[in-house]
């Protein structure tokens, strides 16, 4: 009795040792991903000099908000905060469906050419045109200076499909398929009151991702929206900081001119990276656990 108690103590040191262990490694990745934002923000507060001079580590030094008050200075920011929420929300609506579209068939193990569609999707991650026939070919179609031409020439994300395409194949029961069709459903009817609401879980994973792609998209917006008025609001945020930087080249260098717009400058750069994703941070905690649990259905099963 004496050794299985002892042995049994060591059991449970030996597990409470590995508890710390994986605690502390958890630690370490959350600061090694956390710290970078956390520094951006304390360093969008602080003085330029005192951060170049490593200053600012924990807190902020020499507080100052000049570089927020700069940014939305440009009235053009709220018009650009207004069309990247509309072009996200219709974007995001677009793809998902699309996604959704395109990975239902291909979960179908019955459908006529299935393995040559699949391939022909994967061959669309790896070649691809170009930027400047897909510019003619959206230019052609007349969607130069549309908000569609941010949707349609990448409206189904090939990587979002496989992961999709996935979840239907190993996590919706196909027994509850087939009993619908038995009882007269058709597929159209089976996908939208069965295959949808059971797939919630991988809808928030494909939400997440799209909101993230679109929300971040300034270079699809720069080739094909010429218009400042239709410009989301990491195209604002980059056309301010490049009008910044050059008032700050131009400047000139007597009565600290130069050296304040340089000072300027560097706080709009820490300022613009923090009103561009604050957003997505307020959003991702309320869809985390959809996230995380549709992430982990919807992956590859040996």
């Amino acid at each position: 009795m004496g050794n299985k108690k002892k042995a049994g103590q060591l059991h449970g040191l030996s597990d409470k040792t590995s508890d710390i262990i994986l605690v502390v490694i958890c630690l370490v990745i959350v600061l090694l991903v956390a710290y970078p934002l956390y520094y951006v923000l304390i360093a969008s507060v602080s003085n330029p000099y005192d951060v170049y001079a490593g200053k600012t580590f924990l807190f902020p030094s020499g507080f100052t908000l000049d570089g927020y008050k700069a940014v939305f200075a440009d009235k053009k920011i709220i018009t650009g905060y207004l069309n990247s929420i509309k072009y996200t929300i219709i974007g995001t609506a677009f793809s998902v469906i699309m996604v959704y579209l395109a990975a239902y068939p291909l979960s179908i193990k019955e459908l006529p050419g299935r393995k040559f569609l699949s391939i022909f999707f994967i061959i669309t991650m790896y070649f691809g045109g170009g930027l400047i026939p897909t510019y003619l070919i959206v230019r052609d179609t007349g969607l130069i200076d549309s908000m569609w031409a941010l949707f349609l020439p990448g409206g189904v994300a090939v990587g979002n499909m496989i992961i999709v395409r996935n979840f239907f194949e190993h996590s919706i029961p196909q027994e509850m398929i087939e009993a619908a069709e038995i009882d007269g459903a058709s597929k159209w009817t089976t996908f939208i009151k069965i295959v949808v609401p059971l797939s919630r879980s991988i809808m928030a994973v494909m939400v997440v991702f799209s909101m993230v792609a679109y929300w971040n998209d300034w270079f699809t917006a720069l080739i094909y929206l010429p218009g400042e008025e239709n410009a989301p609001l990491p195209l604002v945020l980059r056309n301010i900081l490049i009008k910044s930087s050059a008032s700050a080249s131009q400047a000139s260098t007597i009565s600290g001119g130069y050296a304040e717009l340089n000072k300027l400058t560097e706080m709009i750069k820490f300022s613009s990276i923090i009103v561009a994703a604050a957003p997505m941070l307020v959003i991702y905690p309320f869809v985390q656990k959809y996230f995380e649990k549709g992430f982990m259905a919807g992956a590859v099963k040996g």
